[in-house]
């Protein structure tokens, strides 16, 4: 049961996130729904990995009176998937993040909260695409982006981040790289990879649904609003918005992690930030005294997965009900995809 103390640090923590406060039924409820999720995460030896794009009551760690026991990006959650010790790992993200952690723990029950939560990019190019284009650039190595399905992966010389791709493109042979397949990020990053190492990529058309929104125009009316804040922007945005938005501004285009940690070094007190919403709720809990002006434009996939049906997937552990979010995979596309997986963790 939820000390008068833990719960307390959940609420602290959940309005530093979120200021509005929770009418008092709402968030009664949601205590509730916490302290049952932390009593069956005991009784099932289940860890909840949760990214920076959910609710923020999913981001609120376990030592705050939350549920999350990690918190990060799709690489920061890779390695804690890789080195977790449970028998359960209940994973608040999209479809292809619970894969990977399948890929990474097979002798371990790796649950979805929802099986909606899917993602515009990697339901953009499946592994027959991957094996047409090695077909026709033959010996070109494949970088696929972590925003894929395990199909793809498993087509894939090494996989990325928007984290570690300018180290794993600077490692790498020749003088192209199959990029996907986020477009846009691979624009973004053809001008740095080109200039540092003389490599061309040749790109695939697919598309984040969130981050192809930040248009030019859309950063050009935060800025007139707000012109003394810094810019941050994620390598999926636009490539002419990233030109646009840090032209005459400081700021910063980066991956997830890069934004957090170029907040916490820079001298600015405003940001405007050009990434999905809730990610404004991670920045407001890890810097209060700054302030963030947050287009809100959520991805409905992420939003898939709420408390409820996180506690959901906890109740069903050891009932019939179990299967219906368990990730499976097959054994030989696990063996294959595992393999670029464990090469871009190399670079983690």
């Amino acid at each position: 049961m939820l000390t008068t103390q833990t719960r307390g640090a959940f609420s602290e923590k959940l309005r530093a996130m979120e200021p509005v406060a929770l009418p008092e039924q709402e968030e009664a409820a949601l205590l509730a729904a916490v302290e049952e999720i932390r009593e069956l995460k005991k009784k099932h030896n289940a860890v909840v990995l949760s990214h920076f794009y959910m609710p923020a009551e999913l981001q609120v760690k376990h030592e705050d009176g939350g549920i999350a026991d990690f918190v990060g990006d799709s690489l920061g959650l890779s390695v804690a998937a890789k080195t977790v010790e449970a028998d359960y790992i209940i994973f608040c993200g999209v479809k292809f993040m619970a894969e990977t952690a399948k890929i990474l723990n097979p002798v371990k029950q790796v649950l979805l909260p929802s099986f909606e939560a899917g993602c515009s990019l990697a339901e953009s190019i499946t592994g027959e695409d991957v094996q047409m284009l090695k077909k026709l650039w033959p010996g070109v190595p494949v970088v696929a982006y972590i925003n894929t399905y395990a199909e793809t992966k498993a087509e894939a010389d090494i996989c990325c981040t928007s984290r570690n791709a300018m180290d794993i493109a600077r490692s790498l042979g020749g003088d192209k790289l199959i990029f996907l397949p986020d477009l846009y990020m691979g624009r973004n990053l053809q001008t740095k990879i080109k200039a540092e190492t003389g490599k061309e990529l040749i790109l695939w058309e697919g598309k984040c649904e969130v981050h192809e929104q930040f248009t030019p125009q859309r950063i050009n009316g935060l800025k007139l609003m707000y012109p003394e804040a810094q810019v941050l922007v994620h390598w999926e945005v636009p490539d002419d918005t990233v030109t646009y938005a840090l032209k005459g501004a400081g700021g910063i285009v980066g991956s997830t992690s890069d934004i957090i940690r170029f907040v916490g070094e820079s001298e600015s007190r405003q940001f405007i930030l050009g990434s999905e919403c809730d990610l404004g709720a991670t920045l407001r809990g890890m810097y209060p005294h700054k302030e963030f002006i947050v287009p809100c434009i959520k991805c409905p996939h992420m939003k898939q997965i709420t408390i409820q049906r996180t506690l959901d997937s906890l109740r069903a552990i050891g009932t019939p009900q179990e299967k219906l979010f368990e990730v499976t995979l097959d054994e030989e596309i696990i063996k294959r995809a595992l393999i670029p997986i464990e090469r871009m963790l190399a670079f983690a």
